[in-house]
């Protein structure tokens, strides 16, 4: 029986990977800041959960929480981050500095707290998987969400840097690039979002990466040719595509 840690899982991407997992019989330690949607989603699910209350920029609720997972049920074999938020930023705006703030502060410092309490256990095991939910938004600054781009970016960058530091140990490190998926985040994008998969499927295509321990995708596939175009355009060229964009 797999353990599972999964962040950001109260609603979106991450209720779609617990009640993926659930249907696979994982027992689930599911951290989110909103407790009222954590204690719904635990009854609903076929496999036993345990719930955290916790805000990913709280280093010191989520060692607490990896602290009573580990005591309840061992180290976990994986370790999803997923938790992530996303608004429009505009550097020229002082108000839009907490903003930027918050969105560093969530996605990747988030990250980074969220791995960090549960590294000893799976090191000393000898195995376990981190899992990282970056974005294609990270490949290339899209106008109007800088904070968004920087940050997933540097997300990219530093599970490249864990996933070296970890060579050797016997625990993994996945870095999945989503591209648009059908969440409270994406509802209300004033532009089209091309391949949009609904959470589901990205749970189910996801579980299926870290079951092969593939160390780097992007889903959907359709989404990776896009992104790899993006990345090789020239500058003028990429400047004068998304010069317009909403």
């Amino acid at each position: 029986m797999q353990r599972v840690i999964i962040t950001g899982a109260s609603s979106g991407l991450g209720t779609a990977l617990a009640l993926c997992y659930a249907q696979r019989g994982a027992v689930l330690g599911l951290i989110a800041r909103r407790k009222t949607e954590l204690e719904q989603l635990a009854t609903q699910l076929p496999s036993p959960a345990l719930i955290y209350p916790a805000d990913v920029r709280d280093a010191a609720a989520l060692q607490a929480a990896a602290a009573d997972f580990i005591a309840r049920e061992g180290g976990p074999d994986i370790v999803i981050a997923n938790a992530g938020v996303s608004t429009g930023t505009l550097t020229e705006f002082a108000e839009d500095l907490s903003a930027f703030q918050d969105v560093i502060d969530i996605n990747v410092m988030g990250m980074v707290k969220t791995f960090q309490p549960f590294l000893a256990a799976m090191r000393a095991a000898g195995h376990g998987t981190l899992v990282g939910i970056a974005s294609v938004a990270g490949y290339r600054g899209l106008p109007g969400a800088a904070a968004y781009s920087a940050s997933k970016a540097a997300v990219i960058s530093y599970l490249e840097s864990l996933r070296v530091e970890l060579r050797g140990s016997g625990v993994k490190v996945i870095t999945i690039c989503p591209g648009y998926i059908a969440t409270a985040m994406t509802a209300h994008n004033p532009y089209p979002m091309p391949f949009l998969l609904s959470a589901e499927a990205a749970a189910r295509r996801i579980a299926a990466i870290i079951d092969r321990g593939q160390a780097f995708a992007v889903i959907p596939w359709q989404m990776a040719v896009v992104a790899r175009l993006l990345r090789v355009l020239p500058n003028r060229l990429y400047d004068r595509l998304f010069g317009n964009a909403p």
